[in-house]
């Protein structure tokens, strides 16, 4: 049995990470919808794929680039996210990948 303080020492959040943090990522990824806070008034929704065991959060305005893309190349198989600024300045570019 571990004390309090060594469990503490331990301890990692939980964490979602970015799909901006992905090298590549496959357009047939399944996607969900992670809720935080649930219940409470600061309650919000997020989409989220897994991979490798791992949530990474994918931002509304990746799927509308994606689907603008998506209609120019409907075959699209693999895509690639890049992230710039912080905050509500943060843009979000999908890049088509062969």
């Amino acid at each position: 049995m571990a004390s309090i303080a060594e469990k503490a020492k331990e301890f990692v959040p939980a964490q979602t990470k970015n799909i901006a943090e992905l090298d590549k990522v496959s357009t047939s990824s399944n996607i969900t919808e992670k809720v935080f806070k649930e219940g409470t008034e600061d309650e919000f929704r997020v989409n989220v794929i897994n991979v490798d065991g791992e949530d990474y959060r994918v931002p509304s305005t990746v799927l509308a680039n994606l689907k603008d893309i998506l209609v120019v190349k409907p075959g699209l198989q693999f895509f690639k996210v890049t992230k710039s600024g912080s905050g509500l300045q943060t843009k979000y570019t999908v890049i088509p990948l062969e």
